[in-house]
This record gives structure tokens, C-alpha cells and sequence, in this order.
């Protein structure tokens, strides 16, 4: 498996709250671990929802939910939700 390496500086707050998280009395292991457990937690954040949205598109489609766009996008939305 491909690895990359980041380094970032923190002061002030974020340093403070790093290091309250990590170590015998934090729930990481070290600041690694914590990085890596937020982008893992905000990867699922951003693809779940995409990934309902594009299921929503097919199940539409299954249904015949179809409409002829006119290229506004909020027209477009509020054309579907009538359908509805």
C-alpha cells in the first residue's frame, strides 16, 4: 500500500486539544493515529451521502420519475419533487 507522508503545524487551540486526545489519558495512541481516524471519519461523512443521493437518482429513474430539463438546476429539482 502506497504511504504519504504529512507533517502540519499546530499552535495555540488545536496543539492543546491534540494533545489532550493523545496519550495515557487521550483516546489515540499518538497524533498519527488521531489524523488518520478523523480523514477516515470524514471520508465516510462525504461518500455516504453521495452515494444515497446517486441510489435516489436510479430508484427515480426505475420509477419513470423523468423529466425534460431546461438547464436550472433549482427549477429542475423543484419539477422532480412535484412528480413526487
Amino acid at each position: 500500500m502506497l504511504s504519504t507522508r504529512i507533517n502540519a503545524r499546530l499552535s495555540g487551540a488545536l496543539a492543546s486539544f491534540v494533545e489532550r486526545m493523545v496519550g495515557a489519558s487521550g483516546l489515540y495512541e499518538t497524533p498519527s493515529e488521531y489524523i488518520r481516524d478523523l480523514i477516515r471519519r470524514d471520508m465516510e461523512r462525504r461518500t455516504i451521502p453521495e452515494q444515497e443521493a446517486i441510489l435516489e437518482g436510479y430508484r427515480d429513474l426505475a420509477s419513470g420519475a423523468l423529466i425534460a430539463s431546461n438547464g436550472d438546476f433549482d427549477q429542475d429539482m423543484k419539477a422532480l419533487r412535484d412528480l413526487k
